[in-house]
């Protein structure tokens, strides 16, 4: 199975949400979870996928990708459980 990673994201004035969502779809799997937290599935580095997804950023905007873990909880996510439950 392909790594999962969370994507968490603060975009600045600048940074381009459009684009970002297009950028995060195009993984290979996807899950919205919260306003501003993705999980997708990627045999990327997580630093390749944070390099990736900057110029959407904006200036000052942050970016966090972790590789997901063995162990997760959540309440009242926008994603699916059952695609929660099978990806992380």
């Amino acid at each position: 199975m392909m790594p999962t990673y969370i994507v968490i994201y603060d975009l600045s004035s600048d940074g381009d949400y459009d684009e970002l969502y297009k950028k995060l779809k195009s993984f290979n799997g996807w899950a919205k979870i919260t306003e501003s937290a993705w999980a997708i599935g990627s045999s990327k580095k997580a630093s390749e996928i944070r390099d990736e997804l900057i110029p959407f950023a904006g200036v000052n905007g942050k970016l966090f990708v972790i590789k997901s873990g063995k162990a997760a909880a959540w309440k009242n996510v926008i994603a699916s459980n059952e695609w929660l439950k099978k990806f992380l």
